[in-house]
């Protein structure tokens, strides 16, 4: 072999141990914020059915309220009674507490664990406030 046969450029000399090594994702990281407004607003429909069966068993003037408002749109809400209605304020207050959030906080960077935890604690409360035992003994039945 010749000299010429191999060229070397070093570019930097610099030990191993000095170098930190990064890579870019190929796509922007979505912010939490949005995330999070999914959450919420799932947990907010979620407790809305929740208060809303309570509230039904406890006032049959509301009741007659939440049934109607099933019978609006809802074919066959007849049939099923008040839990058209149930279900219909649960689906607006869904919808429309994404849309805010959204809005608000869809584009901020928030910690998604954080409010993962509200989440499941709201879960809970709805859940529990589903089960015949509290919401009976919270309607005074």
């Amino acid at each position: 072999m010749t000299e010429d046969a191999m060229d070397v450029t070093i570019v930097e000399s610099r030990r191993i141990e000095d170098v930190e090594a990064s890579s870019r994702p190929r796509r922007r990281p979505v912010p939490g914020g949005a995330a999070v407004a999914a959450l919420l607003s799932a947990m907010l429909g979620m407790l809305t059915l929740a208060v809303v069966n309570v509230f039904t068993a406890a006032s049959p003037s509301f009741n007659t309220w939440v049934h109607g408002v099933g019978k609006l749109w809802m074919p066959g809400a007849e049939g099923i009674g008040p839990y058209s209605g149930k279900e219909t304020l649960a689906l607006v207050a869904w919808l429309g507490s994404w849309v805010v959030l959204h809005v608000t906080i869809g584009r901020r960077d928030l910690d998604v664990r954080r409010w993962l935890i509200v989440f499941l604690v709201g879960v809970g409360i709805a859940t529990t406030l589903i089960w015949p035992p509290v919401f009976e003994s919270l309607a005074g039945h």
